[in-house]
């Protein structure tokens, strides 16, 4: 089984989606630090004029964990993305076959960063049609920091594969994996596929957007788009290749 740990992401892009289908489980780690003002609360879209963030307005404190994060609804952050996304995508292919669902999530209130986006990773898994069981790091009984943490979570899961991205290669004391852990290590690998973006005609294509983009412009290819660019190596013994799908 392998299992995929990874922060909660706002609208993620596609190389997230795509480590999240790679493996059995998904585990979102919301019980470590927030980190402000990178991929946790905010993601970018593609308009005719070049790229525009989408950011929701935090309250957050020095150490503070990511579940713990409040939304501040002060400000009027959900109905401005979603008049983004119609705005931006209201020509795309697939945009109105899949605009309600979006407009329903910015309907609701949502109070914690973390709920927010684990309800857009749910329903850009749905879209895409990725089945992979998603579990929140603060529900499991885990112990450990850093590398050991992630050997602890693999276990709580019953995972004997951690798949790491590729950043992990720098960080990883891969040397706690295989033998007596029980948990072999592979690293994901994502090389952005090029597709056809509605907004930009006759310009060039902007990769590492959020994965809305692909969603709205290519609709049922995107699975398909998304699944393209995945490379997957192992340091172990321990076959994790996962059957592509």
């Amino acid at each position: 089984m392998i299992c995929a740990i990874h922060q909660p992401q706002y609208l993620p892009w596609l190389g997230y989606l795509s480590k999240l289908d790679a493996a059995d489980v998904f585990v979102i780690y919301d019980d470590t630090q927030y980190k402000h003002d990178e991929w946790q609360n905010r993601n970018r879209i593609r308009t005719a004029a070049g790229v525009q963030w989408l950011t929701v307005p935090v309250h957050h404190s020095r150490g503070e964990l990511i579940r713990d994060v409040a939304i501040d609804n002060s400000l009027p952050w959900a109905r401005k993305h979603a008049n983004a996304l119609s705005t931006h995508y209201g020509r795309a292919l697939f945009y109105g076959e899949h605009a309600g669902e979006f407009q329903d999530l910015y309907a609701a209130r949502w109070e914690r960063l973390a709920d927010l986006n684990l309800a857009t990773i749910e329903l850009l898994c749905r879209l895409f049609g990725i089945g992979t069981r998603i579990v929140r790091s603060s529900g499991l009984d885990y112990e450990g920091r850093a590398t050991d943490a992630l050997v602890s979570i693999c276990r709580a899961v019953g995972a004997d594969t951690y798949l790491s991205g590729p950043g992990g290669r720098d960080y990883l004391e891969a040397g706690k994996f295989g033998g007596q852990s029980g948990v072999a290590l592979c690293f994901h690998d994502f090389d952005h596929p090029a597709y056809a973006q509605s907004a930009a005609r006759g310009a060039d294509f902007v990769p590492c957007l959020s994965s809305v983009d692909l969603l709205f412009n290519c609709g049922p290819d995107g699975p398909a788009v998304l699944r393209s660019g995945r490379r997957i190596s192992s340091q172990s013994e321990a076959e994790c290749q996962k059957e592509a799908r």
